[in-house]
């Protein structure tokens, strides 16, 4: 029996997907007996419409209520989980408001007073919001944090506890990310009531094509200009994550100054700006997206053929989470590292641990190829070599087989 057949009707009418996601299959029916949950599942699993269908089929919109609050580290990923509500409550009486930083703040608390069936936002917005008592906490039943291994790091885990702990009594707690080390999961537990454990490895997933983790060795100081090649290639339509935003301000000024069909995501930006970006992107008017791990958190965008670490990540979590862009919805892609000489290390032991073996790669006539500049030097000499032993003999002249000599004047 599947999952969805535990939701109300009405929900269920509106499931048109031929299969149900595993992710789905576990956690539909431990929220709808509300059950607090930690669940680990790799991104483009279905997390998203795993714990937003349970919610939608608890609340009631006729109850002039907030009753459900999804926490998300990013603008992007609240907006995007704001849309996929809407789509599913259309001609219902639940409403859904978002509540994120860079928007107009005296608008969202007139939108408050409404009392919305469901919030969505970002901890610093969602904090202003309910210390000024604009959104009641304690009539939240639900709260779900999406990603939860940035929610709940040291940055903003005091603002995120205080979220829970001033929600109602007997509240349920969902938290849900494609990666959770130790330490988030003791975090959570300590704020949940015995809570289950949901693993979803990518093996268990319905499709996931091959992925190849490729590395090229460049300077750092020639990183931009790497880019600015790849963005060239035919076809590519990469995500490029760099470690932090000063490296992505440069970048992009180098990037836009030579015309390159790279647009750059960041904090910094206001509304219309990210989202003029992620439209140019989407459209495939730019080949490339750069962002810092923040900024891309939850970002939807289907049919990526390459996730490139400009830099190395900080964290064996943050290779597997920003990996995970590629290869989904059974398409094969590619994890390609600008690897510089500092961090090869760091780089071979990601690789070592996750069992994973990396393809080097060089560019070499306007492309990227398999081997290091000593194989692929020593082929295009071979090649060369041969073709000029087959070059058949070419006379001066126009008239093959015939020879003038200019006549000496007596």
């Amino acid at each position: 029996m599947s999952a969805i057949s535990l939701l109300n009707e009405t929900l269920q009418n509106k499931w048109s997907f031929e299969t149900t996601m595993k992710i789905q299959e576990e956690m539909i029916p431990a929220m709808v007996e509300g059950k607090d949950i930690v669940a680990e599942s790799p991104t483009g699993s279905g997390k998203t419409l795993a714990y937003t269908l349970p919610i939608l089929n608890k609340v009631d919109g006729n109850k002039k209520q907030t009753q459900a609050l999804i926490v998300a580290p990013s603008q992007e990923l609240a907006m995007q989980i704001v849309e996929v509500i809407r789509d599913w409550t259309a001609g219902t009486d639940i409403t859904v408001q978002q509540l994120i930083g860079g928007a107009n703040s005296a608008r969202q608390i007139e939108k408050l007073k409404k009392k919305p069936t469901i919030v969505v936002g970002t901890p610093g917005r969602l904090n202003e919001l309910a210390r000024q008592g604009k959104l009641k906490l304690k009539e939240i039943e639900t709260i779900v944090l999406d990603e939860c291994d940035q929610l709940l790091s040291r940055e903003y885990r005091v603002v995120v506890k205080s979220f829970i702990e001033n929600a109602a009594f007997g509240r349920q707690v969902v938290v849900v990310s494609a990666t959770i080390t130790e330490e988030i999961k003791l975090v959570a537990e300590r704020l949940m009531f015995e809570p289950i454990s949901i693993e979803i490895k990518p093996e268990d997933m319905v499709k996931f094509g091959k992925v190849v983790h490729s590395f090229v060795k460049v300077e750092e100081r020639d990183k931009t200009d790497m880019l600015r090649r790849l963005a060239n290639i035919e076809g590519l339509r990469g995500l490029a994550f760099v470690n932090n935003i000063d490296q992505v301000l440069m970048k992009q000024n180098k990037l836009e100054y030579r015309d390159a069909p790279i647009v750059a995501l960041h904090s910094d930006m206001k509304k219309d700006e990210r989202k003029k970006a992620l439209d140019a992107f989407r459209k495939g008017e730019a080949r490339i997206l750069i962002a810092t791990d923040i900024a891309a958190r939850g970002l939807d965008i289907s049919g990526l053929t390459h996730v490139i670490h400009v830099d190395v990540p900080r964290t064996i979590e943050q290779y597997t989470h920003r990996s995970g862009r590629t290869g989904r919805a059974g398409a094969d892609g590619e994890v390609l590292t600008l690897l510089s000489y500092k961090d090869e290390k760091t780089f071979k032991k990601w690789l070592r641990d996750l069992s994973l073996k990396g393809v080097q790669k060089v560019w070499t006539q306007g492309q990227l190829v398999e081997g290091n500049a000593k194989t692929v030097n020593s082929k295009a000499a071979t090649a060369a070599n041969k073709a000029s032993e087959k070059k058949p003999y070419q006379p001066k002249s126009n008239k093959k087989g015939m020879t003038f000599s200019k006549k000496k004047e007596k």
